[in-house]
């Protein structure tokens, strides 16, 4: 079963963010929203998890889903363990001492994969920046949800702290799949994750275009050549195939 987004618009007062955006998402994919900075990517995440509402258009597949949404800040209770922070993810669906045991295979797998078992009894403030992003991957997937939103979950960490953080994610993702949707300004995150791309043109965001990935994720590194296609069309969409959008 697929979702579908169609039509979308939303103001802020008199600033217009988005015009007309319409896309669809297949059960079990990754899906990137790309665009530059201030676009309006957000705000359609938002309006998905039922945040914001939008002034226009319509929402169809999404009814009786369970979001798990990984902001671009790691969002951490600081005062808790890394254990602790999944545990706390997950206490609304405790209700049985059965319930109990079930969480606590499923927090030490989460952690396991993520690869921060090791680290489970620290704080986060003990924990580096990307270890913490780690760590809020491991707690938004680790809530068992259909769909997963991320809101620059790679940013503001060195270019090797991103390979891992994107590798743990894979990991995290391959174990139940559930569909994602995730909102970037960095094209090589959507190179390195998507199975679809949502190219967004500058505010008011309109749709540019689509690209469909058709190459599995283990065949995927910065170095690919089987990528410079997909990575060639990309810019394309983004309009840098034009000589003044270098000026």
């Amino acid at each position: 079963m697929s979702a579908h987004v169609k039509n979308l618009k939303k103001n802020f007062g008199s600033l217009n963010v988005l015009q007309d955006i319409s896309f669809e998402l297949e059960d079990a994919s990754i899906t990137a929203i790309l665009g530059p900075s201030g676009c309006g990517k957000t705000t359609i995440l938002n309006i998905l998890s039922g945040i914001t509402d939008a002034d226009a258009g319509s929402l169809a597949g999404f009814e009786g889903r369970r979001f798990s949404y990984c902001f671009q800040e790691p969002r951490l209770l600081g005062w808790l363990s890394a254990e602790d922070n999944l545990r706390f993810a997950l206490s609304s669906l405790l209700r049985s001492r059965r319930d109990s045991q079930d969480m606590g295979q499923r927090i030490e797998r989460f952690l396991r994969e993520s690869g921060l078992f090791e680290f489970k009894g620290y704080r986060p403030n003990q924990l580096s920046g990307g270890m913490q992003k780690r760590l809020a991957l491991a707690r938004a997937f680790a809530f068992p949800s259909d769909m997963l939103l991320l809101d620059e979950a790679f940013s503001a960490v060195d270019l090797r702290q991103k390979i891992e953080l994107m590798r743990a994610f894979l990991r995290l993702w391959s174990d139940e799949k559930p569909t994602v949707i995730i909102v970037t300004h960095d094209i090589h995150d959507a190179l390195f994750l998507a199975d679809r791309v949502v190219v967004l043109s500058q505010r008011p965001a309109r749709v540019e275009g689509m690209l469909d990935i058709d190459l599995p994720h283990e065949k995927r590194t910065f170095a690919s050549s089987e990528l410079s296609k997909y990575e060639m069309e990309l810019y394309r969409l983004l309009g840098f195939d034009h000589p003044d959008s270098f000026a």
